[in-house]
């Protein structure tokens, strides 16, 4: 076959420069913004991810109080008791936490106010 010959397009394919996709929608290729992935997250596939890896923690942490349960001495300005290892660590982790997002949330809303300040 020559240069000169042009072979003939194929019917399925529309010749403007458009591509027909398999749901039958029609792209360009000069169009701007984000391709339409089929494949692509949503919330709902966020929230089962967040579940899976909830139930993962969640075994690790019984199998983790299950191993640590040898009684252990806790004292703090005064108070004194006895406790399973797993559960005084448990308490600690959780008060980390809590003061952590306590001291997040304050300079959250301390940016918030400043954004509102300037803004006026």
């Amino acid at each position: 076959m020559s240069d000169s010959q042009q072979t003939p397009a194929d019917p399925g394919t529309p010749d403007d420069g458009t591509a027909t996709s398999a749901t039958g929608g029609t792209a360009t290729s000069q169009e701007s913004g984000r391709t339409q992935d089929p494949l692509r997250g949503s919330r709902t596939s966020g929230l089962w991810v967040a579940v899976v890896l909830s139930g993962l923690i969640l075994v690790l942490l019984i199998i983790f109080i299950a191993q640590n349960t040898d009684p252990v001495s806790i004292r703090f300005l005064g108070w004194e008791g006895e406790t399973p290892l797993a559960v005084a660590l448990l308490a600690a982790t959780v008060a980390g936490l809590f003061l952590a997002t306590v001291a997040g949330s304050l300079r959250i809303l301390q940016l918030r106010r400043r954004v509102k300040r300037e803004k006026r």
